[in-house]
């Protein structure tokens, strides 16, 4: 801590003198020290830094002047100011010596104490003023270290910050390039800094310009901005980022521009995945529901009674449970033949004991293992009830062949009750056929008195099991088309069997004629071209695969069409927003009202 005391030094050989200085001398905050002879006070002037030192310059050995000489020699005592005390007439060439030895004042004996105090005052406050001085040298010199650490400090966070740190000039010059800047572009500062950012690449025009308003921008002291842009990484190219701006402003009014600027690439590609799941998972649970709705239906519509119903369209229901429990474990990925066979057994559709499988390790797609657990479910209900597990000796051998991308499953019944063809096509007859995916021929059945033999061939959604262009559409005029559906030619684009038989049944009530139900985007084109349409139900995709050459070639054939899709409308084709949306599960009469209007639009159309 800083020694606020002044001292002053008297060197004299007489102790009266020095006492009668001390007593001229003495003030709060001054320190007097005495000094008999020129050894003791050269002694004292090593401890202590002095003010002021007054020497006699009459002593025995070493006199005033010598030890004046002394103190001049030595770095420590040389600035030390000196005034000589003495009693003896000056000529010139002793008082040239004097301050040729370094003093600044004589004072002469018998001392006037008004001369005396007015003299020592100044140096008094020239003391206190040097003290000063070193205690604000020494805040400054904290100050300045306190400073740099904190600099340090800020540079390690810059530098090692998951932010990116850039300073630009009011010509959006690049002042400052962070290493975390470096890390986030791939580009080293040497080849940015002196350079303005449009012109090195890393920012666009619509970027420059954003950037130029901040600077211009008026209001608070340091104005804040934040935005989201897309700046040019060295090796990726453009990434997505989130910046935020501040206004900066010099002592001569001159603007810059700090900007911490964050990668949000990888966030953006998961808000963008989780929007495509949650279509997804939209489309997924209202096709789930348009199947189940389409189940109740072609169940009651055969069902002899209520109780009938019940227990017909209960195990059904059960059987679509299961096989999405196996699809959720699975995280709706593909999941294994075998897992599906094993689920039908522990529900007790297939005996273990009385079924003999075998074949190569496959699995399935989500959709196709619904519609393969329909199937086996009804395969297995309809065992027990008139065919081999019917009675006790009955035996069901299930093989399958996986050959060139398509699954070849047999389901044959032996020992059981002789045999004969169904009188009718009954819907579980519908569901078993509906494995096949609406393909033609893909299920078939031969009915031998000894059993029947059902064969499945499977040419999408299935592979091994792993260990851990369109036609061209010609333009259409407009045509009059009926204004009610009795009579309306529709054409039915859906992929899914089910719901494509539920629609079909609900538009053939309605006096609707169904001229083609296509299942694939290129059965759709052809369908539009080849036959005349009045109407036309589109689903929002067929087996992934988007339909917006679908929807253009309506739209350019002037075909009214409406969406029937488990999709909303953001993950429908753009620039069809006219086209109504019915959403999977769906009303019948609002299917009815729907297309009906839009018959009707049309034919007003048509009329001007």
């Amino acid at each position: 801590m800083l020694d606020n005391t002044i001292r002053f030094l008297i060197v004299d050989d007489i102790a009266e003198n020095i006492m009668a200085l001390e007593a001229l001398l003495r003030r709060d905050g001054l320190v007097v020290d005495r000094a008999r002879s020129a050894s003791e006070a050269l002694e004292l002037m090593l401890m202590h830094d002095y003010a002021l030192a007054f020497l006699d310059v009459q002593m025995p050995g070493t006199d005033g002047y010598e030890l004046a000489e002394l103190m001049r020699s030595t770095e420590r005592t040389r600035g030390v100011p000196i005034i000589f005390v003495t009693a003896a007439e000056m000529d010139e060439a002793r008082r040239f010596r004097g301050y040729e030895a370094g003093a600044v004042d004589y004072i002469f004996k018998p001392i006037d104490p008004l001369i005396l105090k007015s003299k020592a005052e100044v140096f008094f406050r020239i003391g206190r003023q040097a003290k000063e001085l070193e205690r604000q040298r020494d805040e400054m010199q904290e100050i300045a270290r306190h400073r740099d650490r904190v600099m340090a400090q800020l540079k390690a966070h810059n530098d090692n910050s998951p932010l990116a740190f850039v300073t630009l000039d009011r010509d959006l010059c690049v002042r400052r390039w962070s290493k975390g800047a470096e890390r986030m572009f791939g580009r080293a500062a040497g080849d940015l800094l002196g350079m303005t950012a449009p012109a090195s690449g890393w920012l666009d025009a619509a970027g420059a310009e954003e950037l130029a308003g901040w600077l211009k921008a008026g209001g608070d002291a340091a104005p804040r901005f934040s935005a989201e842009m897309v700046l040019d990484h060295a090796a990726v190219g453009p990434i997505s980022c989130e910046i935020y701006g501040s206004v900066l402003s010099d002592a001569a009014g001159q603007r810059s521009l700090s900007l911490q600027i964050l990668d949000i690439t990888e966030r953006k590609q998961a808000e963008e995945v989780r929007s495509l799941l949650i279509g997804e998972l939209n489309h997924r649970i209202k096709n789930t529901l348009a199947n189940v709705q389409a189940i109740a239906r072609q169940s009651l519509r055969q069902s002899d009674s209520l109780q009938d119903f019940e227990k017909s369209f209960g195990g059904r229901l059960q059987a679509l449970a299961r096989a999405h429990s196996i699809l959720s474990d699975a995280t709706w990925a593909s999941a294994p033949l075998d897992q599906l066979i094993d689920d039908q057994i522990s529900s007790g559709t297939l005996d273990g004991d009385r079924l003999r499988r075998s074949g190569p390790a496959v699995e399935l797609a989500p959709d196709t293992m619904l519609r393969l657990a329909l199937t086996l479910h009804e395969l297995g209900t309809n065992a027990a009830k008139y065919g081999a597990l019917s009675v006790p000796q009955g035996m069901i051998d299930l093989d399958w062949t996986f050959v060139g991308g398509q699954l070849t499953l047999v389901w044959r019944e032996t020992g059981g009750p002789a045999v004969t063809g169904p009188a009718r096509t009954g819907f579980g007859m519908t569901l078993i056929g509906a494995a096949g995916g609406g393909e033609d021929n893909a299920v078939t059945a031969v009915w031998n008195p000894a059993g029947v033999i059902w064969t499945i061939r499977l040419s999408d959604g299935v592979t091994a099991l792993k260990s851990k262009g369109a036609p061209q559409a010609c333009a259409a005029a407009p045509v009059l088309r009926p204004a009610t559906l009795d009579g309306a030619r529709v054409l039915l684009v859906e992929d899914e069997p089910l719901v494509a038989l539920d629609l079909r049944l609900e538009l053939e009530d309605a006096g609707a004629v169904v001229v083609a139900v296509s299942r694939t985007v290129t059965e759709a084109m052809q369908a539009v071209q080849s036959h005349q349409i009045d109407l036309a139900l589109l689903d929002g995709n067929l087996k992934g695969e988007p339909v917006d050459e679908v929807a253009a070639l309506l739209n350019e054939r002037h075909v009214p069409f409406c969406f029937v899709s488990g999709y909303g409308r953001e993950h429908l084709p753009a620039g069809f927003d006219e086209a109504p949306l019915i959403e999977k599960p769906f009303r019948p009469d609002a299917l009815r009202s729907i297309l009906t209007g839009l018959l009707s639009r049309e034919l007003t159309v048509a009329a001007q």
